[in-house]
């Protein structure tokens, strides 16, 4: 709104001027009259009105609304800097991201404290892998996992269900530690992420807070998403645990059939 209005004021001075420079030349171009008793020359009374007329104009068009609009912005820049964006405001927001980025270097010094605790060569293995934090790492989980706690025994040694049910044991086991470390990596990266946007939020100007703020809500939906896969694990290996339970139960009550039968038989051949 502002520049429009300047644009006006100045189409109509710009107009004004032309006029009066077109006066100007028109005048220069006359033949020259002789001139008065008073030594005055038409000319020069007629250029000395026309820059007097151009002179009012840039008064009384230009000077007045430019005041106008300089005042406006003035007021416009108070508002922002006492209403919208305060310096104390900021200044407070400034030290308390400061005061953020301790705790976050705080919280990263005790999610780093090392927890490894096996003491015998085969669990370490496994352990320093599910604690690498490292997701180029996962294919040494099977290794490290069938090293610890073996394979499934051969058909020789148990009928297929038994088979199956410690295959599928082991599956879920294997898969939820691969996901553990996944999240592990995912969470340092978080961690980083949220370090760099306290820092950025440390030096950045008021304008640049919905930048920071779309950041910050994209790392949010991330987070959220990690925290949900982490969740969908732990109801798969709760689902393991029920189905194993229960397989305990239908292999109970199908061993306890069949000894029911083999005694009925062995009962039945005695008479």
């Amino acid at each position: 709104m502002k520049s429009r209005l300047f644009v006006r004021r100045w189409r109509v001075v710009r107009n004004a001027m032309a006029a009066g420079l077109a006066l100007i030349l028109v005048v220069l171009m006359l033949p020259s009259p002789a001139r008065s008793q008073l030594g005055l020359d038409p000319c020069c009374t007629i250029i000395s009105a026309g820059l007097s007329t151009i002179s009012n104009l840039l008064r009384s068009v230009v000077a007045k609304p430019l005041g106008t609009i300089q005042q406006l912005e003035q007021q416009s820049a108070n508002f922002e800097q006492q209403v919208v964006f305060p310096i104390a405001a900021i200044n407070q927001a400034r030290g308390l991201a400061g005061q953020f980025q301790g705790q976050f270097v705080q919280m990263r010094q005790i999610f780093q404290v090392p927890v490894a605790s096996a003491t015998l060569t085969t669990p370490q293995q496994l352990e320093q892998t599910l604690l690498s934090r490292n997701p180029s790492a996962v294919p040494q989980i099977t290794n490290n996992y069938t090293a610890l706690y073996g394979t499934v025994m051969p058909s020789t040694d148990a009928p297929p269900s038994v088979r199956d049910l410690v295959d599928m044991t082991d599956a879920e086991a294997q898969a939820a530690m691969k996901k553990a470390l996944e999240i592990d990596a995912l969470a340092d990266l978080e961690l980083q992420a949220a370090e760099q946007i306290n820092q950025q939020l440390q030096t950045a100007a008021p304008g640049s807070a919905s930048i920071l703020d779309a950041q910050t809500s994209a790392w949010l939906v991330r987070a959220n998403a990690y925290t949900q896969s982490a969740m969908a694990e732990l109801v798969r290996v709760r689902s393991i645990e029920l189905a194993n339970s229960g397989a305990q139960v239908k292999f109970s009550a199908t061993h306890t059939s069949t000894l029911h039968n083999t005694g009925s038989l062995l009962l039945q051949g005695a008479h």
